[in-house]
């Protein structure tokens, strides 16, 4: 193993693999913190999904510590904590604590923050993020349920999360390479920096940043900031030459679409979807609360369905998300849809069901967890971001595309299936 990567939620780990295998490295998603004597193969970069975004700080610092020594007892050189390219989080973390406790924990003078994708649109501007052409805090992820983003300005966002010192190199010194952006390094180190946030608008400079952090102990970011990376290890003449093909060999059975999402992306998405003909049943977690709504209606209404792909979803608009936290709590909300889904998704493995399409960080780990998977197989990419995967380790293989909640054009529950039929 060359790079470890700790990822605060399923999805993004998802994500992440499939930008390191993209990029040339042999790649295995492990989901939780592997046993000490777990077989990770021939992989060159591991990634650990965790699911830690919007648990207490305390408890995200401790999961995220135990994944790093693991990794770093199986030989990771370079440790990457990833969260989402939308930076989620709450004033008081979880990034700054994690990245805080891992600084600490190797030992490094100096780390970067970078979450920009641009393939998905997220860019990093004199320290503000960008969602397309929006200001962080005048995007959707203003009203995101449990992580709501009202202030796009990166470093007072971090500093307020962490003890550490934040600062920034900004685009006019990106733009320049990565020896310009070296010696920001060094220079923001002089100065008693511990992390800085770095500008990125492109795929390129992205690259150059990874150039210059090849020396780097810890990185954080979200998905783009790999991009850059597998080249410092072939540079080094430590990547093997051969690369494994990309496709899956798909099991054949039932397929089912599960959307635990309210972002807008997902909300779009299923409107889309039930324009073009999708049976769709939708939930409501005051529904689910009172009874009226159990695992066996929602099982049952999926297996009465044939000749379509079901979908089963609570994306819901921002005023009845709140609605729903007002009366049962901003957690249990939503983890009464997660279960639901996570246990329905289970008692259909049991009906034939092996291909499931899940929107949303927060859903997508409980349903993987109640499945029993333990490592993902990455495969093709559906959109940017989003590949369908491959269960590893089960006596029964499952297809799983995992999708973020903010990822995926508007058809891409329709089109996901092309790639695995």
């Amino acid at each position: 193993m060359l790079l470890g990567a700790v990822a605060d939620d399923l999805t993004g780990a998802t994500d992440l693999a499939l930008t390191l295998s993209r990029e040339g490295m042999r790649t295995v998603q492990v989901v939780g913190i592997p046993p000490a004597d777990f077989n990770y193969g021939d992989a060159e970069a591991v990634v650990v999904a965790l699911k830690s975004r919007t648990i207490p700080a305390a408890e995200a610092v401790a999961l995220s510590l135990d994944a790093c020594r693991r990794l770093i007892a199986a030989g990771a050189e370079q440790i990457l904590f990833k969260y989402c390219s939308t930076f989620d989080s709450t004033p008081d973390g979880n990034i700054g604590p994690v990245a805080e406790a891992l600084h600490a924990h190797l030992g490094d003078a100096l780390t970067l923050a970078c979450p920009a994708f641009p393939a998905n649109g997220r860019t990093v501007y004199r320290g503000h993020l960008f969602v397309g052409d929006m200001l962080l805090s005048d995007s959707p992820m203003k009203d995101h349920p449990l992580t709501p983003m009202t202030d796009s300005n990166l470093v007072r966002v971090l500093q307020r999360q962490t003890s550490l010192k934040v600062g920034l190199v900004n685009r006019d010194v990106v733009g320049k390479g990565s020896d310009e952006i070296g010696a920001a390094f060094r220079q923001a180190s002089d100065r008693g920096e511990e992390i800085v946030v770095v500008d990125a608008v492109t795929d390129d400079d992205l690259r150059a940043i990874g150039r210059a952090a090849a020396g780097m102990r810890l990185i954080t970011g979200g998905s783009g900031i790999a991009i850059g990376l597998p080249e410092n290890f072939r540079r080094a003449g430590k990547l093997r030459p051969d690369r494994a093909e990309s496709g899956i060999a798909a099991p054949q059975g039932k397929a089912v679409i599960l959307a635990g999402s309210c972002s807008a992306a997902t909300r779009r998405q299923v409107l889309v979807a039930i324009k073009a003909g999708t049976p769709a049943l939708k939930l409501d977690p005051l529904d689910i609360a009172a009874g009226r709504t159990t695992v066996d209606a929602v099982v049952d209404w999926v297996t009465s369905i044939t000749g379509a792909i079901p979908l089963v979803y609570s994306s819901s608009e921002p005023e009845d998300v709140k609605r729903a936290q007002q009366a049962l709590g901003r957690d249990w909300a939503g983890e009464l849809v997660e279960h639901l889904l996570a246990e329905a998704a289970f008692q259909l493995t049991r009906r034939g069901y092996c291909r499931f399409l899940v929107a949303g960080g927060e859903t997508s780990g409980a349903v993987v967890n109640r499945l029993g998977v333990q490592a993902l197989f990455i495969g093709p990419e559906i959109d940017p971001g989003v590949p369908w995967t491959v269960s590893i380790g089960r006596e029964e293989p499952l297809a799983l595309a995992l999708k973020s909640g903010n990822f995926g054009g508007d058809d891409f529950f329709l089109r996901a299936w092309d790639l695995v039929r």
